[in-house]
């Protein structure tokens, strides 16, 4: 699978996609990794996902900091306990950038709309974007994640959004707590919530993978 990725360096960020076969408008789906992790760390997600749906994996901008993993974040000092939506802000605005010099690139691409599946601390970060950037994101995955901290004022700006929030029952980085939360507070301010538990740790399981294919499908 890795094999048929394409390593690529814009303005700064470092990417790897895959490009689909044939003519576009391709639809669009960016995956974005968790704490410690890179621009590697999604793939395993990506056999189930739409074959003609161009797929960007960003790696964060920060390094993750942490004493013992490698790898990168969506903040530059992680809280002790879970980031709040402005500590995202600049990551956010570096995004931004980024999604500008996009459609120059892939040209086949439609970057009008998108999706995003974001995995722990990168579920938090895509929320943190999409309630700026409503209009543009089509539909978002929150896998083992969570909301970031102080951001139900900016819940509604979701409203009518596709949700899909997939966690273990079993996670301990990610208590489920925060996902059942998540859920409430998100189909409160009027998203449209799917969800889905898996009896595992922090990760997906396979039940919830299978839904995930038919989300973005």
């Amino acid at each position: 699978m890795l094999a048929d990725l394409q390593d690529l360096n814009i303005d700064g960020w470092t990417l790897k996609v895959r490009q689909p076969a044939g003519d576009g408008p391709h639809q669009v789906i960016l995956l974005i990794h968790g704490w410690t992790g890179d621009e590697h760390s999604m793939w395993v997600f990506a056999p189930r996902l739409p074959k003609n749906a161009l797929l960007i994996a960003p790696r964060a901008p920060y390094p993750s900091n942490h004493p013992q993993i490698a790898g990168y974040s969506w903040v530059q000092e992680r809280a002790d306990g879970f980031s709040s939506l402005d500590m995202f802000a600049p990551a956010v605005a570096g995004f931004e950038s980024l999604l500008a010099k996009l459609p120059g690139h892939f040209p086949q691409a439609d970057f009008a709309r998108f999706g995003m599946a974001g995995f722990s601390q990168g579920s938090a970060f895509s929320v943190a974007y999409a309630v700026q950037n409503a209009a543009r994101v089509e539909r978002l995955a929150m896998l083992a994640g969570f909301l970031p901290e102080a951001s139900q004022a900016a819940l509604p700006a979701l409203s009518g959004l596709p949700v899909f929030i997939a966690h273990g029952t079993q996670d301990q980085t990610v208590p489920l707590a925060r996902a059942q939360a998540a859920r409430e507070q998100l189909a409160g301010a009027g998203a449209e919530v799917r969800y889905c538990e898996s009896e595992v740790g922090h990760k997906l399981g396979a039940n919830c993978v299978a839904e995930l294919a038919v989300f973005f499908a």
